[in-house]
């Protein structure tokens, strides 16, 4: 496999990007269409090289083409994967962030539906960085984590905006087949650069000292430790 990033200066041999998401030592995984994707054996994370990745305006003119009202039916009962259980978790009146909302945020509307209080954030759609200045009880990121094109930073900066008790709710689709990967209609999404394995996440809140459990497929939902103020 040819250099992602160039060769050693001293070995001349190939050299690699770190993981995006734990910034372990990655690995060589496969090359589909001229795409170069790489694999981490410590969090279990796949992701495409970094010179793959689509430019912003690209990204944000493929996002335009989904159809993801907030009163569709289908794609609400698509969201109830992860707010169900996340609402059996929150207290009355509790006060989230929906982070990386989109142009459609159902998430959100079911949640003030059921009585919580929920800032918007996208850095396409929402971009005003207020909510990012305050701590909240719950954030969710629906669809979004697979996005990342920097998601270790993204991470960091989810875990600050959690307050101590609180929870972080994620949903993207888990890989889980490496033989299927080539294949995979959610690796052929061009704004997809990086895919989590359930043990991804279990690597995460274990180095963060965070609670983690998937109560759904593609749902986890991490809590920070430490009573609620």
């Amino acid at each position: 496999m040819k250099s992602l990033t160039g060769t050693g200066p001293e070995t001349g041999t190939p050299s690699l990007p770190a993981c995006p998401v734990c910034n372990a030592a990655a690995l060589p995984f496969q090359v589909i269409a001229g795409l170069r994707y790489l694999r981490c054996p410590d969090c279990q994370a796949r992701f495409l090289a970094p010179d793959h990745h689509p430019a912003p305006a690209a990204e944000r003119a493929h996002y335009l083409t989904h159809e993801n009202h907030p009163d569709d039916p289908d794609y609400r009962r698509f969201m109830g994967k992860l707010a169900t259980p996340l609402l059996a978790r929150l207290p009355a009146g509790s006060r989230g962030l929906d982070y990386g909302c989109g142009p459609g945020p159902a998430l959100a509307a079911m949640l003030r539906e059921a009585g919580h209080e929920v800032a918007l954030y996208d850095p396409f759609f929402a971009p005003d960085p207020a909510p990012l200045s305050d701590t909240h009880d719950f954030v969710t990121c629906t669809e979004t984590a697979e996005h990342f094109h920097h998601p270790a930073e993204e991470f960091s900066r989810l875990r600050t905006l959690v307050r101590p008790g609180g929870w972080l709710a994620i949903m993207t689709c888990f890989q889980t087949d490496d033989d299927r990967f080539a294949n995979w209609r959610y690796r052929m999404d061009p704004t997809h650069v990086v895919f989590y394995r359930e043990a991804t996440f279990r690597h995460l809140a274990q180095g963060w000292g965070w609670s983690c459990d998937v109560p759904v497929k593609d749902v986890v939902l991490m809590q920070r430790p430490g009573a609620r103020s």
